[in-house]
């Protein structure tokens, strides 16, 4: 139990340090893979891959929506309850987890499959983006539930206290992927499927190495024999927590969506491929700060259950601290480098201006974007579902879709690249308010309890 004492005991800059290093390196370079992914297809294959490329970006978001349904309430609920010292119960959430995560993942993998080209035309496919959508999509399919078992239980074998395993986990995956993609795409003349067959790959090889972890009896909490019935007290729970983060990937979906058709009304096949560049880099930005709240995610949901309050608000304030920076770092990028950011991926002189256009406009007001996530993720780690789900919806949904659809009937393309800036700074606002009731009730608890103690 020393793991999951020192989220009780370690000083919190030490164990946010130690959760956030790890989460944030194997996340980044899963993402840094991605990028060079997206590099070779787009110098490999061409601008109008790139754009089929973007196409995908929704599709994506609907697998991950499935995944941290379960991924994110599972490793929610099992801090909790770690921190109430309750770890029959961790293993129960556990073992109910894996059937969620079988289940839906079969369910929606054969949806797409059999509705495929309806889905990529809704999201904004063009007559010139549509073969390499699809067949991106074709082959990606049978690896998105490999993906799913990854992931999400990366996120739980950081909560019960393996953050350095949950960091190699990710390192198989990308590891993998730089070695096999330009074999398949360049070598073996793939184009595009061969990035996605080498996804399937390494993400398989990934989902066994966790698997191996929690059937392994020697792991804190690891399935055990008569888990995996699924009960509705348990199930209820990690889907509620869940709920926040599922609804931002299938909000986004609908986003990409607006946004896609929109960009290609006013800009077409450039204009979409520029937008794939744009959610290329902030994705980048995007993915270390959600490493710095995977490492938050344990030492908050631990103490909020062990109800050391002040341990809570540090580790919050010194993770919004980081993220802020990094968003900082992410929106100073796009207003002064644009073009150097967009080369990389394409040679096309057109493209280049389009995206350097594009990034100046849409990352005005990125700095904005760090404390909104920190935000999003105290409330999802303490289970304070409305407020969560409130806080994902509110820049994509509220905010953002309003944008788009009245913006561009004035301004054109430029109104759908300014939706973004005036989109994160509401939502910005909107953090600070509710941060600031949260915490009021957080000091009365505090304060309650010391009296009891008293």
């Amino acid at each position: 139990m020393n793991r999951l004492n020192e989220l009780d005991k370690a000083p919190v800059g030490q164990l946010l340090w130690k959760y956030s290093v790890p989460s944030v390196v194997g996340i980044m370079v899963m993402s840094i893979y991605n990028v060079i992914d997206r590099i070779f297809i787009g110098q490999g294959v061409g601008a109008d891959a790139i754009a089929g490329l973007a196409i995908t970006f929704p599709v994506m978001n609907i697998s991950s929506a499935f995944g941290v349904l379960v991924g994110v309430g599972a490793s929610t609920r099992i801090s909790v309850v770690l921190g109430m010292g309750n770890k029959d119960l961790a293993k129960r959430i556990l073992g109910n987890s894996i059937v969620l995560t079988l289940v839906l993942g079969t369910f929606y993998i054969a949806a797409m499959g059999i509705f495929l080209d309806p889905i990529l035309r809704l999201f904004g496919a063009s007559d010139t983006s549509l073969p390499y959508a699809h067949d991106f999509m074709l082959y990606l399919l049978p690896g998105l539930l490999m993906n799913n078992i990854c992931y999400s239980y990366n996120n739980v074998m950081r909560a019960t206290g393996y953050p350095n395993k949950a960091m190699w986990t990710m390192f198989i995956g990308a590891g993998l992927n730089v070695i096999l993609a330009p074999i398949f795409i360049f070598a073996l003349g793939w184009g595009i499927k061969g990035a996605a067959i080498a996804t399937d790959i390494s993400m398989g090889i990934s989902a066994m190495f966790v698997m191996m972890h929690f059937f392994n009896p020697k792991s804190e909490i690891h399935f055990t024999p008569g888990t995996y019935r699924v009960r509705r007290d348990i199930v209820a729970p990690i889907l509620s927590i869940g709920a926040a983060p599922c609804i931002v990937n299938s909000a986004g979906c609908i986003v990409n969506a607006i946004i896609n058709n929109t960009i290609f009304r006013y800009g077409g096949d450039s204009a979409v491929a520029a937008m794939g560049i744009f959610i290329t880099f902030t994705q980048l930005i995007i993915t270390f700060i959600i490493g710095v709240c995977m490492g938050m995610q344990p030492i908050v949901g631990y103490n909020f259950g062990a109800r050391q309050y002040q341990r809570l608000k540090r580790a919050f304030w010194l993770t919004a601290a980081v993220c802020s920076a990094a968003s900082l770092v992410g929106s100073l990028l796009g207003q002064l480098v644009p073009s150097l950011i967009a080369r990389p991926f394409t040679s096309d002189p057109h493209l280049i201006a389009v995206t350097d256009n594009a990034l100046r406009l849409t990352t005005i007001m990125f700095w904005c974007a760090g404390f909104q996530i920190v935000c999003t993720n105290l409330f999802q780690a303490v289970g304070d579902v409305p407020k969560s789900i409130f806080m994902s919806l509110s820049r994509q949904v509220l905010f953002l879709i309003p944008c788009l659809l009245i913006l561009p009937e004035f301004m054109q393309l430029s109104g759908v690249w300014l939706s973004f800036p005036l989109a994160d700074a509401l939502s910005f606002i909107v953090s600070i308010i509710l941060l600031m009731r949260a915490f009021r009730k957080i000091n009365a608890l505090a304060h309650r309890q010391s009296h009891s103690q008293e």
